[in-house]
């Protein structure tokens, strides 16, 4: 690997080191405790990223999976596989970390409201879009039919998002800082963003190490 390129990993691999140990300290220093929900509110700051995490995957997975169907270039496809691949870890981290948020907010592990519901179709497509890559003998249509299912994932995300909106659930609806109505404090804003950050350098390098291999 060139050494400039050794550097870029490297600046990037301390920043997202760093970026942790910040987001830790301000996750359970700096923040304080939540007055209603308590300790468990800290999973707030690794649920959140966990599902940005998700739509940006399904998004980068449905660009490259149009562009492999127009141009037939493989590495389109390699991108698009490698997105929905890490897609689905951090899918199922906000499948797993959503629960033990929600049993003290809501009494229960798991109810369905709309937005849960489709995560959980999301996951399932994933998990559907991985088997049909494994078990598919000829690459081409492998490639092929997964690029399709890309996009039929991609279609669930924006129903994700808007399900609070268009759906009575019991989700929160929106994030934003305390300037706005029933916005987050200051330093529980500022802990969430660094999160973000943190864990959108995180699968971005993942995202190329993976396409590489």
């Amino acid at each position: 690997m060139h050494v400039k390129n050794w550097a870029l990993w490297l600046i990037a691999t301390i920043l997202v080191i760093v970026g942790f140990v910040v987001s830790v300290y301000l996750v359970f220093i700096g923040t304080g405790i939540e007055r209603n929900l308590g300790f468990s509110q800290k999973i707030f700051y690794f649920h959140v990223p966990c599902a940005w995490i998700t739509y940006l995957a399904f998004g980068i997975a449905a660009v490259s999976s149009v562009i492999f169907l127009i141009r037939s270039n493989p590495i389109w496809d390699s991108i698009a596989y490698a997105s929905i691949e890490l897609g689905t870890v951090f899918t199922t981290l906000v499948i797993v970390t959503g629960p033990l948020w929600a049993r003290p907010t809501w009494g229960a592990y798991w109810v369905w409201d709309p937005r849960l519901t489709t995560t959980l179709i999301l996951w399932l497509i994933e998990l559907s879009y991985l088997l049909l890559r494994a078990f598919v003998d000829e690459p081409e249509k492998a490639a092929k039919y997964g690029a399709i299912l890309a996009l039929l994932g991609a279609l669930d995300i924006p129903i994700i998002h808007y399900s609070v909106v268009l759906w009575r659930g019991m989700h929160p609806a929106v994030i934003r800082s305390e300037a706005g109505s029933g916005g987050l404090p200051h330093e529980f804003f500022v802990a969430l963003m660094v999160s973000l950050a943190t864990f959108t350098l995180l699968f971005f390098m993942l995202l190329i190490v993976r396409v590489r291999l």
